[in-house]
């Protein structure tokens, strides 16, 4: 699987287009597409899994654990800016917040 493929099952996952997950990276709405025909510079590449949630090994196809961090649980707390989906469609963006709001909760609970 290419790059670009791995990056478009991604954001499919987490219901955003390949043009919007180039805007949150700070990338030209279309730069993605071209991953096609070269490979993207390293530090794109890192925005783009930044924004998706993933490593740069999983979009490079080096490994299949998508957050190798999260797999081996050296994430303490939650990212409030993480994508959202269940069942393959976006969550939308109200229940998102209530969603945030109860994991915030459940975090100050722990005296995190």
């Amino acid at each position: 699987m290419t790059i670009l493929n791995r990056t478009k099952e991604v954001a499919k996952l987490r219901g955003i287009s390949l043009t919007e997950t180039a805007i949150k990276a700070g990338l030209a709405e279309k730069s993605i597409y071209s991953w096609d025909r070269s490979t993207p510079k390293a530090d794109n590449l890192q925005k783009v899994a930044d924004v998706l949630h993933v490593s740069t090994d999983y979009l490079l196809g080096r490994t299949d654990e998508m957050n190798l961090a999260q797999s081996n649980n050296e994430l303490s707390g939650f990212d409030e800016e993480i994508m959202m989906a269940f069942d393959g469609k976006p969550i939308p963006d109200e229940d998102k917040e209530k969603l945030l709001e109860f994991a915030r909760f459940l975090k100050s609970q722990r005296g995190r």
